[in-house]
């Protein structure tokens, strides 16, 4: 009791700090003898498994006091995802039937999404007094979208094609995807059933068409809806605070799910396409969002204090919709407008998967290289242009690019049996991809708010809950 007491005793500031460094180095330090201790065994050093499950523990509880300390939920999302894949790794069986609980959160999430995409679509553009700089917004945001998730897609075309991850591999056709298909499957022949199953683009569109057609009302009969959707954002955002506290239980079964389900043996395999992936996303963060964020002048530290929870939220996950209300609230919370928010943060989902499209371009050329099918510069581009229409459908769920990856080989007649090993790194891969495509999302998000001169670089920051004030911003 007097641990806890002295845990959760208020301080100043630099006594938190100083608490928080006192509580975390011993931590780390048990976590990296942990690591050095399984490195060795791995390698042949005699070390009873036993003592390695102990020592792995250990280090991993010895987190939980500087979590009580940091009261933060993303510093608890980490250490349950430290402690799922322990559970996965040491107790395979306990961590298969975790899946439930991993279940539970992605369901109550996914409730949040609909209403929630719905509401701030409509009441951004109905409530907005300006319905051409609402068009102006979409020119804007769709220009950048295909600009970005262009520079993604070549950048994982290169990547793949310098790693050449699937060369090699002795693997040996699906239903080809119409672009009529395609097309049609953007637009909604009913709304109820696009709400239940998820179709989150469909979503986008009929509330883009709702939020014009009552901007059209006359005022008396449109402020009563308007008024509606507002409220109804302010609850779901309510609604998301409250489910976001199971988070760090749904996110650490989710990886010990994972971990217990496919095991270590397939990431050696897969080991070389997974390295290949993470490395170009970083060069795509690192060569194409930073530069964009450095010239438009977007605040890197406050925009990366916004993005953290929601970006760990994802890459545990492997869920854009898990993320989704809590990106749109932060970016709500430095500064950027609820109606800019409300309209680029939901079409981004459907038009900017920035790490989804990178993912594709790249597991479509390892499909071709795994089947040792050649295919010419001219084929992979036209695979990729391919991949820039059937991408902007992919839904905001863990294995939604597979589906669109199985569509797309088939298509251009390559064989589906490696995209079928694929899932066993799958996850792993979701996970990276998954987060990019919220960092990507939040960046376009203050990008098209700077242009609309909407979002200062001198923009105030306020609490990340949301609230009725208007957010203090100074002309530019």
């Amino acid at each position: 009791s007097r641990i806890l007491d002295v845990l959760t005793r208020p301080c100043t500031a630099a006594g938190v700090a100083w608490m928080t460094k006192r509580l975390l180095l011993p931590a780390l330090g048990a976590l990296g003898l942990s690591a050095v201790l399984s490195v060795l065994h791995h390698y042949g050093v005699p070390i009873p498994a036993r003592a390695l499950v102990v020592v792995r523990w250990i280090a991993i509880l010895s987190l939980f006091p500087y979590g009580i300390r940091r009261r933060s939920l993303t510093a608890w999302i980490f250490i349950a995802m430290l402690a799922g894949a322990a559970i996965g790794h040491d107790w395979p069986p306990v961590a298969i039937d975790l899946r439930v609980i991993a279940l539970i959160f992605l369901r109550l999430i996914r409730t949040i999404v609909a209403p929630l995409l719905f509401a701030t679509l409509v009441s951004g553009i109905a409530g907005h007094a300006d319905l051409k700089k609402v068009g102006r917004m979409g020119v804007k945001a769709i220009v950048y979208f295909e600009v970005v998730t262009t520079l993604a897609l070549v950048i994982g075309l290169v990547a793949i094609n310098l790693s050449k991850a699937g060369v090699g591999a002795q693997l040996l056709q699906t239903q080809k995807l119409t672009a009529g298909e395609t097309i049609l499957h953007i637009f909604p022949d009913n709304f109820a059933k696009s709400v239940a199953e998820g179709q989150i683009l469909q979503i986008v569109v009929f509330s883009i068409l709702f939020g014009i057609a009552l901007a059209l009302v006359r005022e008396d009969r449109r402020r009563p809806l308007v008024i509606f959707t507002d409220s109804l954002a302010e609850t779901m955002f309510k609604f998301t605070n409250l489910v976001m506290l199971f988070a760090p239980f749904g996110v650490g079964a989710a990886i010990a799910y994972t971990v217990g389900n496919t095991g270590m043996g397939i990431l050696l395999n897969l080991g070389k396409l997974l390295v290949t992936l993470y490395v170009a996303l970083l060069v795509f963060v690192g060569g194409v969002l930073l530069p964009i964020a450095l010239a438009t002048g977007v605040p890197l530290k406050k925009f990366i204090a916004a993005v953290a929870e929601p970006f760990t939220i994802a890459f545990g996950t492997s869920s854009s919709e898990a993320a989704l209300p809590r990106a749109m609230e932060a970016m709500e919370g430095i500064g950027v407008p609820r109606e800019v928010v409300a309209f680029v943060m939901p079409t981004g989902y459907s038009f900017n998967l920035d790490g989804s499209t990178l993912y594709l371009s790249l597991a479509s050329i390892f499909v071709a290289q795994a089947a040792g099918i050649h295919l010419s510069v001219g084929q992979q581009l036209l695979m990729m242009l391919t991949l820039m229409l059937t991408s902007k459908g992919v839904a905001g769920v863990s294995r939604a690019a597979i589906v669109i990856l199985l569509a797309t080989v088939g298509s251009f007649g390559l064989p589906v049996e490696p995209v079928f090993i694929l899932l066993g790194i799958d996850q792993l891969m979701d996970m990276a991809r998954t987060s990019v495509n919220v960092l990507g999302n939040c960046l376009a998000t203050v990008v098209v708010a700077r242009w609309e001169g909407d979002f200062p670089k001198s923009a105030a920051v306020t609490s990340l809950a949301p609230s009725n004030e208007q957010v203090p911003v100074r002309p530019l």
